[in-house]
């Protein structure tokens, strides 16, 4: 636990001395927050509620992504990461480090969502639910790590930068976070539960409110996790075996 400290503190300096990075991971969803959320649907507290809760599922998403997946693919590119790789520790201390770091720079990411909700719409939220709604953070940025790692591992970091905005935008509206539930287009409604992000949202939507999930989206968040889990696990040996074999 020692060394997954000190990797995850060695992980957060990194990111504070490039501040555009702090500053880029909370800047989507609290800009989402003000233009989609605030003018649509900020004085209907119930609509509120479940707009601040998509734009934590779009917060957590976002930060996972581009934190491990280009974050990896650039860590690859540096002497360091092979140097670490000979020490005898093992690589469970750097990937506890990362994501204990990333769980961070998570919470970072949603601070401008909850601060924009309180200020500026009629959002509500009671003690416990709120607490579910953490714990729910926390489930649902895994499918979007392994995401992030399977990017970071498999790809150079020119690419992997790439490939994460390619994904990030189709898998947010194809979600359906940018609007309410019930409230995006047909066919985005028909595509919707197959996507790993909508199982997200509805968990929060679950979690901070009476909305029943829907039991495709939930099975499909699981295969998602299972399929994501393989392809990083898969990515790591890969990187792996080509370069230090």
């Amino acid at each position: 636990m020692r060394l997954a400290l000190v990797h995850a503190r060695f992980q957060l300096l990194e990111t504070i001395r490039i501040p555009i990075a702090l500053v880029g991971s909370a800047f989507f969803p609290a800009a989402s927050m003000l233009f989609f959320v605030v003018p649509f649907a900020g004085d209907d507290p119930v609509a509120a509620t479940y707009a601040t809760a998509s734009m934590v599922t779009f917060a957590v998403m976002s930060t996972n992504i581009f934190q491990y997946g280009i974050g990896v693919a650039e860590d690859r590119a540096q002497p360091w990461d092979p140097y670490l790789r000979t020490l005898p520790a093992g690589a469970a201390p750097r990937f506890a480090g990362r994501i204990l770091a990333g769980l961070l720079m998570t919470v970072f990411s949603l601070l401008p969502v909850v601060v924009i909700a309180a200020v500026g719409t009629e959002a509500r939220i009671s003690g416990p639910a709120f607490l579910a709604a953490l714990g729910t953070t926390v489930v649902v940025a895994v499918p979007f790590t392994l995401m992030g790692l399977a990017i970071g591992y498999s790809l150079p970091s020119k690419a992997a930068i790439v490939v994460a905005q390619v994904l990030f935008f189709p898998l947010a509206f194809g979600g359906g976070l940018i609007l309410p539930p019930g409230s995006s287009p047909g066919f985005i409604e028909a595509i919707a539960p197959y996507l790993p992000t909508r199982g997200a949202a509805e968990l929060m939507w679950a979690a901070v409110g009476d909305f029943r999930v829907n039991p495709t989206a939930l099975v499909m968040l699981g295969v998602w996790v299972v399929v994501l889990a393989g392809l990083a696990g898969w990515a790591y040996r890969r990187d792996e075996g080509r370069r230090f074999s």
